[in-house]
């Protein structure tokens, strides 16, 4: 009997799977994003959640829904983006960046940042932060990117909850910060809302990792926590992308649990900081 059960278990396992894979196919056919190379076992827990949440008896009904309702699309979109972050999340990495990338952007008379996967916008805010202490901003473009369009409007607003900024202080001061990061942000009853003079250098643009073309010549480029939720060879054409879109001598950040290594693309990049993952694009081709 148990043996049985199992069969019917595994059965329904692949049966879910097969309409995981379609409605990632119909959500990609109709509405232009693709999450068809992401981590089976990521978008798996994500839309299984909403199906618990919607009450759809199954994935096959629930695609029906998000082939015919855009509203309810965008709660499930909101499902299958990752938008965990934080302001100076990681602190180490930007006491980090601060001690060992500013000093060559000091070098460069103008500065241009790709942040690809800036979510919600506070590590976009974060830089920014950093740069203007460092006396760079005014030479300095910020380009932010993310593939939901919903996340960009947000960070564009720049307003976060209140309760949030007292550990967001707490990272800036662990980061090496300079002032009082209430000095970049004014109260508003439950929230704080970044200063205008904050976003005046920044381009908010949508970006789909997955399938847009190179965003090229950056001297930096930041994608942290987001190649962990993809699969190797999506990942593989996500390093490829942004070999190409750096100079010469331009930097690669990764989080933490992110590698270069098995990317193809590793022999192009030297190592400036190994545990906080931080590359330098050689200025000599290793292929030269």
């Amino acid at each position: 009997m148990q043996q049985s059960m199992d069969v019917i278990d595994d059965d329904q396992i692949q049966i879910e799977d097969i309409e995981i894979r379609l409605l990632l196919e119909a959500i990609y056919q109709l509405y232009g994003y693709d999450f068809r190379a992401y981590s089976r076992a990521s978008m798996r827990r994500r839309v299984m959640h909403r199906l618990a949440m919607s009450g759809f008896p199954s994935v096959t009904q629930m695609t029906e829904r998000v082939l015919r309702d855009r509203q309810f699309f965008v709660i499930l979109l909101n499902d299958l983006t990752v938008n965990v972050t934080e302001m100076y999340r990681d602190p180490e990495f930007y006491r980090a960046f601060r001690e060992e990338v500013i000093p060559v952007l000091k070098t460069f008379p103008f500065i241009k940042i790709w942040h690809a996967g800036c979510s919600t916008g506070e590590e976009i805010y974060s830089m920014a932060i950093l740069l203007e202490e460092e006396g760079l901003y005014d030479r300095a473009m910020l380009y932010a990117t993310d593939i939901d369009k919903n996340v960009l409007m947000a960070a564009k607003k720049g307003i976060y909850p209140i309760d949030a900024f007292k550990q967001y202080t707490e990272n800036y001061r662990r980061a090496g910060g300079r002032k009082s990061l209430s000095e970049y942000a004014t109260a508003r009853y439950d929230s704080v809302i970044m200063e205008q003079r904050l976003k005046r250098n920044i381009v908010f643009a949508d970006h789909d990792l997955a399938t847009d073309q190179v965003f090229g010549e950056m001297h930096v480029i930041l994608c942290r926590n987001v190649l962990i939720y993809f699969d190797r060879p999506l990942q593989e054409r996500v390093i490829r992308l942004f070999d190409d879109s750096l100079d010469l001598g331009g930097f690669l950040c990764l989080g933490t649990k992110e590698s270069l290594r098995f990317s193809g693309n590793e022999d192009a990049f030297d190592v400036i900081n190994k545990s906080l993952r931080i590359f330098r694009k050689r200025q000599i081709p290793h292929n030269a």
